[in-house]
């Protein structure tokens, strides 16, 4: 692996003793005497909640944050020098029902023409894909079109990694084939991007069929709040990460990390990750949003979620070492432990704790951590939906919403614990699963498991 990453040969142990590790500390204060049973969750609690306090309350105290995106009405003002090349990058397999509304949207982009080359590569379509860009390719020059053989291999990560030699731009925006992007969204993110000098910035995600169904709106609070939580550990002197959707990257930043990497699941928290230890600045922009579907039903929520949670531990395992060494802060190190616990060991401790409970007939000890997960979700979705906020329309903000969106969470608490089990069982195996783009604004429908895997590599 680039960048002095852990062999993923190691991962299957690392995950057994992250498993173990969560596990008894959900479990071990059980076995100490009654009166002291809380105090290690209350410790916990102490931790995590001045994390949430600083995250997400604190910086609502310091005023205006410039990475909201600015006033629509402000014209961009063009970096000095001009506008930088920038090439937009779609890597598309079975994309037929969308690619073509989303080239005429790339091309309907409000930047230099000159300045501006658009990149798809078809990864082994199966379906009409090709023939639509073909037909795009006729009335649109700026259109360049890469296929690549159906078992090229590296999935997504392999696709870029195709395109990657070929850019020539300062600048590349990697985007998914469902992307909906407003006329402006180039100049203003390229604008923040050259003036903030980060090396790369990541958009907010927005749903644009939230009001589909009860879990459609739910994903809309959810990449709200997760957009609050980024801003607000960017403002504390945290980590952000990308996702993969509307990432604006400096092309020399993304090949000194030596590319993407095909080794993972998930390439957007893996490059976030290389682009830390190799000390680029990462950003994120509330205003304006990248648009996508969400997915619409349980059974595709469940296999994109464990694809996502795989990847967020494959990564922490990965670069540990380089994660708690010396190159890093104190501060990013503190953002990145609370992180950590809070999104992959809290929900496994919790688990551990509910068993150990129901085999000694005794209370759960880690209740006191709920606080900060409950205050933590809820008041990240309030603070998120009531931003000002282009794009479409969020929930309002009322006790139903707010409550589903909590509820709708803890999906998380099953997720993580069954990932971390497989990962620590099963034999590794990469699997790059999409989601299939149905073209409707209200629609997106996951594909089943063995039937839309990228690539799969036994390891």
């Amino acid at each position: 692996m680039a960048v002095g990453g852990t062999a993923t040969g190691a991962r299957r142990p690392q995950a057994a003793l992250f498993l173990i590790g969560c596990c008894a500390a959900g479990a071990g204060p059980h076995v100490l005497p009654l009166q002291q049973q809380l105090w290690p969750a209350i410790a916990l609690t102490v931790l995590l909640g001045a994390y949430a306090l600083r995250t997400v309350f604190l910086p609502l105290l310091s005023g205006p944050d410039a990475s909201s995106g600015g006033s629509p009405e402000e014209a961009p003002v063009a970096p000095e020098g001009g506008w930088p090349a920038v090439d937009l990058v779609v890597a598309a397999r079975d994309e037929q029902a969308v690619i073509g509304r989303l080239v005429e949207r790339l091309v309907a982009l409000r930047y230099p023409a000159e300045r501006l080359r658009i990149w798809v590569v078809d990864d082994g379509s199966e379906d009409g894909t090709a023939a639509v860009l073909e037909a795009c390719q006729r009335t649109v020059p700026q259109l360049q079109v890469l296929r690549r053989s159906r078992d090229a291999g590296g999935g997504k990560s392999g696709a870029l990694n195709a395109v990657l030699p070929q850019l020539q731009g300062r600048w590349l925006l990697v985007l998914d084939a469902d992307a909906q992007l407003q006329p402006d969204l180039l100049e203003r993110l390229v604008g923040f991007a050259e003036q903030g000098s980060w090396s790369a910035v990541q958009l907010r995600k927005a749903v644009v069929n939230a009001d589909q169904n009860l879990l459609t709106r739910a994903q809309a609070m959810e990449m709200a709040l997760d957009a609050v939580i980024q801003q607000g550990r960017l403002r504390s002197g945290g980590v952000v990460e990308l996702r993969g959707n509307g990432q604006l990257l400096q092309r020399q930043a993304v090949l000194g990390c030596e590319g993407f990497n095909e080794a993972t699941v998930t390439d957007d928290l893996d490059l976030s990750f290389r682009l830390l230890v190799t000390g680029q600045p990462v950003a994120v922009l509330w205003n304006p949003p990248v648009q996508e579907e969400a997915v619409t039903s349980l059974a595709a929520l469940w296999r994109q979620r464990q694809r996502w949670a795989e990847g967020g531990l494959q990564r922490f395992f990965d670069y540990w070492g380089q994660l708690t060494g010396p190159q890093l802060g104190a501060g990013v190190k503190l953002d990145l432990l609370s992180f950590f616990l809070l999104q992959y060991a809290l929900p496994v401790m919790a688990v551990a704790d509910l068993f150990t409970a129901a085999l000694t007939r005794s209370a759960p000890v880690m209740w006191p951590l709920s606080f900060v997960a409950f205050g933590l979700s809820g008041g990240a979705i309030l603070v998120g939906c009531r931003r000002r906020n282009e794009g479409p329309e969020l929930p309002g903000m009322h006790p139903f919403n707010l409550a589903l969106g909590i509820a709708y969470l803890g999906h998380w608490f099953v997720v993580i614990p069954y990932t971390s089990l497989r990962m620590a069982l099963l034999p590794k195996r990469l699997v790059w699963a999409k989601t299939q783009h149905a073209g409707q604004e209200a629609a997106a429908v996951e594909l089943a498991a063995e039937d839309t895997d990228l690539s799969t590599q036994v390891l």
